[in-house]
């Protein structure tokens, strides 16, 4: 497989990447749900750093209120679906890029088979129960999820399933909070969306090149109004709904 030197430049003089990790990214299949303010930044980082092919779930069209965080779409593609107008940024982005669009929403029905044969899923979606298909989903197929999410000033990133011992999301988050917000009701400052999603590129990249550590087991909180971050421990529950014994 040949690799566009020029292009990639700033990746090959990296020791943790060179060619054989631009030769991995070539290759890797990534999955995205939901291609909206984590999403959108996510796939632009991953197709400008090569990867070979993207499969996008969104069932919903751009609207004008998701131009403030949603930096992948552009005023003219208003009303459009989302994976439509993704797919065709992306490719003027990278045309090696290959482009899967599902305009769908993702659930335990058709989770498994949306995601058969990725080597990892990104699961930047707004809604407890597509997560819990997700998480479902990357445990069967044994891929790893990289999960990112935001409220308000706030954002959290982890790696789960990342090997049969790390744990799941719902070791995490075993059901859906009473008290959950949504970004409609409680509002979202745009650039924390970038900078979440960016990083779950960022993770998404290391394990395909088998780079650096990753957030396996453990979950990355950040809070943009301080500017501070911590990283808390995350163990496998044996008693988890979703992995446990």
């Amino acid at each position: 497989m040949s690799i566009d030197v020029e292009r990639y430049a700033r990746h090959l003089v990296l020791r943790e990447i060179g060619g054989p990790g631009q030769q991995a990214l070539a290759r890797a299949d990534i999955g995205i749900v939901g291609a909206g303010g984590l999403g959108s930044p996510a796939a632009l980082y991953l197709a400008a750093a090569g990867v070979g092919r993207l499969r996008l779930v969104d069932p919903d069209v751009v609207s004008l209120s998701n131009l403030q965080r949603q930096v992948l779409f552009q005023t003219d593609d208003v009303g459009k679906p989302k994976v439509e107008r993704a797919s065709d940024h992306l490719n003027a982005l990278n045309p090696a890029l290959q482009v899967d669009t599902h305009a769908v929403g993702i659930d335990d029905s058709n989770a498994s088979e949306l995601l058969q044969g990725c080597d990892l899923v990104l699961d930047g979606c707004d809604n407890f129960p597509t997560r819990f298909a997700v998480d479902k989903a990357s445990r069967a197929l044994g891929i790893p999820l990289v999960s990112g999410a935001v409220g308000r000033w706030d954002g959290q990133l982890g790696v789960f399933n990342h090997t049969p011992a790390s744990p799941c999301y719902r070791c995490w988050v075993p059901a859906p909070p009473p008290d959950a917000e949504t970004c409609a009701a409680v509002g979202i400052v745009g650039a924390l969306t970038g900078i979440i999603g960016s990083m779950m590129a960022l993770e998404a990249i290391k394990l395909v090149c088998e780079a650096g550590d990753s957030l396996d087991g453990r979950m990355m909180l950040f809070d943009g109004l301080s500017m501070t971050s911590r990283t808390v421990k995350l163990t496998r529950d044996p008693a988890c709904c979703g992995c446990g014994n």
